[in-house]
């Protein structure tokens, strides 16, 4: 591979890119100026997230892509719901005529203990982080599979590994990761590539949840410009890839690969209680783990019950 890898001619949407500074903006920009067109999405302000100042502005960094010499649209719709994701895609279609690059950055996070959290907040983490994702997704898959090919990039998280007062967001995150993995076992032999990105980066989101005096904050604003996060997330999009189904941690410069994976353990035709713990070291044990890949084998054998005619969509 040589030269300068760029977008020209392909569209992206690229959603809660309206921030500044975000890691969407960022995206978006990148992406821009690599050839793309863009579809700059952002509802703008979200009252019922506590600690934001101030509004994004989908339409001011389209405007700062086009003044760049790029082409871009402003999206204000929301991913929340099936009917704002199908906006968003239509807009790309209308604008453009096409789709071939889904970001899906937009979210929220509210820090808190898991017995204080609200149950309506959790909910709404699903319903943003998780839900607006599948969404999106679910109104450019139509698109993708009738022209056999599409790049989806999905935001994810490390929280998703453990974190504590994270519960809500580690939930929604880890359900995005899930979501990506299945759909890159089901789109790559119709030439959708399914990833996650796992950034970490001074955003408008980290001001929000930190206090100010907090280091972490501190460090962030300092050594974590969103820029840096973004190279690793146009890789991904980009159609020499190779990668599906892959989790690529792109923090202030560093780019790492999060994986899953399986410990040899053990094996009984007896099985007990006790056996499990007498074996605990073995089943624990790293060494000779192996990387869990993509479930891509054709289940038509499996003898799966149909799908209920009236669960489907008109």
């Amino acid at each position: 591979m040589g030269g300068e890898f760029r977008f020209d001619g392909r569209v992206a949407v690229v959603t809660g890119a309206g921030g500044n500074p975000s890691l969407g903006r960022a995206h978006a920009m990148l992406l821009a100026q690599r050839g793309a067109c863009v579809v700059v999405n952002d509802i703008g302000f979200d009252p019922d997230t506590p600690g934001y100042t101030g509004r994004a502005s989908a339409e001011a960094v389209a405007a700062e892509i086009r003044e760049a010499g790029g082409r871009a649209v402003a999206s204000t719709d929301t991913v929340a719901s099936g009917e704002g994701a199908a906006a968003i895609i239509e807009t790309a279609i209308e604008a453009f005529g096409r789709i071939d690059i889904l970001v899906n950055n937009a979210g929220i996070s509210i820090g808190a203990p898991f017995d204080v959290m609200t149950p309506r907040d959790f909910e709404r983490h699903i319903q943003i982080n998780l839900m607006g994702a599948y969404h999106c997704c679910r109104a450019a898959w139509p698109h993708f599979k009738t022209q056999g090919y599409g790049r989806i990039v999905n935001t994810t998280s490390a929280a998703m590994t453990g974190f504590a007062s994270q519960a809500a967001y580690a939930t929604s995150k880890g359900g995005l990761w899930s979501l990506t993995r299945a759909l890159a076992a089901e789109g790559g032999a119709r030439g959708i590539q399914v990833n996650a990105v796992s950034p970490g980066a001074f955003t408008r989101m980290v001001s929000a949840m930190l206090q100010e005096d907090s280091p972490l904050l501190q460090h962030s604003q300092a050594s974590l410009p969103a820029e840096l996060a973004s190279p690793a997330l146009a890789w991904l999009c980009h159609e020499d890839c190779p990668a599906n189904g892959e989790c690529i941690d792109s923090v202030g410069g560093s780019v790492q690969r999060t994986f899953i994976a399986r410990t040899r353990g053990i094996s009984s035709p007896s099985l007990t209680i006790e056996e499990v713990a007498a074996q605990w070291d073995a089943i624990v044990a790293e060494d000779d783990a192996e990387t869990v890949g993509l479930a891509t084998h054709d289940t038509s054998d499996w003898k799966i019950r149909p799908y209920a005619a009236e669960n489907q969509d008109a």
